[in-house]
């Protein structure tokens, strides 16, 4: 067995653990965080998996699938923040915008 099969093995079990945290919590942030791991494992997986089969442009892949991991985790923490997606700072930054030209004379 080769060390690059030994590192899928061993990043197949850190997957595991990290599925029986986003299934078992305790918080949601837990649940969150355990999922953005497996994520993270994933593309280790993918990059490995392509070495081993000879495929170098896997690596593209895995990095398509880094920045979908990087979003979904960011979009899924502000659902779980503000229970909206499209919650943000503009009403509040136009709000703070005294009207042009429009002050006491």
């Amino acid at each position: 067995m080769n060390m690059f099969a030994v590192a899928m093995l061993g990043i197949v079990v850190t997957m595991l653990i990290a599925l029986v945290r986003a299934v078992k919590g305790p918080t949601v942030f837990d649940r969150i965080l355990a999922a953005n791991t497996f994520g993270t494992k994933t593309i280790l997986l993918i990059a490995v998996a392509g070495f081993l089969t000879g495929r170098p442009d896997w690596l593209d892949l895995a990095l398509v699938y880094a920045l979908v991991n990087f979003g979904s985790t960011i979009a899924v923490l502000k659902f779980v923040r503000f229970g909206d997606l499209a919650h943000g700072d503009e009403d509040e930054g136009a709000r703070s915008v005294p009207p042009a030209g429009g002050g006491a004379d």
